[in-house]
């Protein structure tokens, strides 16, 4: 048994120790934003915190995990309004969102530790894969989320059309039998 914290949450995992802790959250926690790629470690779509690291959680064990603490795109904000989310929907970097929890993750903890970062710095640390071509955007994105953590700049929250925040209850018109 791994024991560990995730989310906050303690956790006891009750499968191999060779299990990489992209299973483990997926499949055992039901944390489904944190994304299975390519299984090499390559694309950084299973990016995840650990102890303050970007990690990529398929290349990591349960019995490498032991006692440290996890965070997911889940427990990064529970409401989406951690700056580098708002930033990257502020920015228009989003296409078809697959890469973006990891990328998420990423920019959250290279911020956490370099809350000004250069466009160099950003490359170094944000060297996940995406298909569709998002990086001339997401260097902007993440120094104005760095903006907004140093407190330099306010970040739009509002929803955008089709986008409903977390928790939402949605309003579903009463249809009428008689006009199906």
């Amino acid at each position: 048994m791994t024991r560990l914290t995730v989310n906050n949450e303690a956790v006891e995992y009750r499968l191999p120790a060779e299990t990489p802790l992209l299973w483990a959250l997926r499949d055992a926690s039901n944390l489904t934003g944190t994304k299975y790629g390519c299984g090499t470690g390559s694309c950084g779509a299973c990016t995840v915190d650990v102890d303050g690291r970007a990690v990529r959680s398929c290349q990591m064990t349960l019995a490498a995990a032991e006692g440290t603490f996890v965070t997911t795109i889940e427990g990064l904000s529970r409401d989406r309004t951690h700056p580098v989310q708002l930033a990257l929907l502020a920015e228009n970097v989003s296409q078809c969102g697959f890469c973006i929890p990891g990328i998420v993750m990423a920019a959250a903890v290279l911020l956490r530790r370099d809350p000004m970062p250069s466009e160099q710095a950003i490359a170094a640390a944000i060297g996940n894969v995406c298909r569709c071509g998002i990086y001339p955007r997401l260097a902007a994105a993440i120094q104005r989320a760095g903006r907004a953590i140093r407190g330099e700049e306010r970040l739009p929250t509002g929803a955008r059309p089709g986008v409903e925040p977390a928790g939402a209850a949605r309003q579903v018109p009463a249809l009428d039998p008689r006009q199906r």
